[in-house]
């Protein structure tokens, strides 16, 4: 069953369908997007990996959150690691191992 669409995207669809919209790329542009998306959408190897239960389960999840399917979510997390887009955030530590003050009365 497809998902709903809000009002401004109903409106930006009918004026698309309409050809009221122009694109504002120059060809320049418009060939990198291309070239870009080429390189992209070309899948011509196949690879197998094992996963634990719970990865597995936590990645179908994000990707049903995505609304995209979830061997597709691995490969774009594997595309942005490799081109650089993803990078590791510093963690907070647990609340466990911070030290705790306490103040004394007395």
């Amino acid at each position: 069953m497809p998902t709903p669409i809000e009002r401004d995207e109903a409106d930006l669809l009918a004026a698309f369908e309409k050809g009221k919209l122009k694109s504002v790329a120059t060809k320049s542009e418009l060939a990198k997007f291309k070239a870009a998306a080429r390189a992209t959408a070309l899948k011509d190897r196949r690879v197998n990996i094992r996963l634990s239960s719970g990865d597995l389960s936590d990645i179908q999840v994000k990707a049903l959150e995505e609304g995209a399917p979830y061997q597709t979510l691995i490969a774009s997390v594997l595309h942005k690691y490799v081109t650089g887009r993803l990078t590791e955030r510093p963690q907070a530590r647990p609340a466990s191992s911070r030290s705790k003050v306490t103040r004394s009365e007395g």
